[in-house]
Parts: C-alpha cells; structure tokens; sequence
C-alpha cells in the first residue's frame, strides 16, 4: 500500500513537472517528463509494483540470488583458469607413434605440392636484375638493418 501512494506521489510530481514545463513553451520536453511520470502509475496498476514488493522482503528469494551468484562466480572462475592455459583435468596431446618403424606425416591434401608433403625442395633460382637497375642503395639499407 506504502509504495502504491509513494509511486502515485511521484507520477502527480512529474505530472506537475510537466506542466510547467509546457507553460515555458517547451512541448517536447514536457511531453518526455509526462511519458516518464506515467511509468509509476502502470506500474502500479499492472501489479508489478505488488510483485517487486513481495520478491523484495522474502528471504528465500534472497537466499536464490546469493545461489545464483555463487553459480555464475565459479563458472566465471572457471573460465579465467581455462584462458590461463590447460587445467588440472586435462592432458597434454599424445604424440603420433610410429607406425612399424616408419615415420608418421601429418595429414596433408591430395594435391599437395612437394614442400607441404616434407621432401626436400631444389633452390629456387633467383632472377637476374636486368642490365641497367642500380639496386646498391636497397642492399646497403637491407644491410644496415640486418636482414
């Protein structure tokens, strides 16, 4: 009953606010301060008011959110452990055995290419600068940074 005359009080409030607001000429400022001075007074009437009160002063709805939070602390905690790096639960990954003493090799596609399958590759020869193309000034940069 209290909070059903204090959120009545508070809509009669705005209500006022609003007014003259709207006096000063300015419509669309008092039209938002009516529109939120109404919200406490559907409240109200919808029975949400009533609602809220009743979870508020009952002590095994407080005790169902201390639960809640108590679960969403350890799923949080266990998430920060698990981004650290592995937890105690789990193993490292096996190392592939050799299969009858020949060496295992990763899946790779059916068209690879000589390099993705690990065999040794021919040097690639480089191209030839054409005649012409002064390139001493990159070389003494690349150089000068080590590479």
């Amino acid at each position: 009953m209290l909070a059903e005359t204090i959120c009545s009080a508070v809509s009669a409030a705005g209500l006022g606010i609003a007014a003259l607001t709207a006096y000063r000429k300015r419509f669309l400022a008092a039209t938002r301060i009516a529109a939120y001075s109404l919200v406490p007074v559907g409240l109200v009437m919808t029975g949400v008011v009533q609602w809220l009160s009743g979870l508020a002063f009952k002590p095994t709805v407080w005790i169902g959110f201390g639960v809640l939070g108590l679960a969403w602390l350890l799923f949080m905690t266990t998430r920060a452990i698990e981004r650290r790096g592995s937890g105690a639960g789990e193993k490292p990954a096996k190392e592939p055995k050799a299969a009858r003493g020949r060496p295992v090799r990763d899946a790779v596609a059916p068209a690879a290419s000589a390099p993705s399958l690990g065999g040794a590759t021919p040097p690639r020869p480089t191209p030839a600068a054409a005649p012409g193309e002064d390139f001493s000034d990159i070389e003494a940069i690349l150089k000068k940074h080590g590479i």
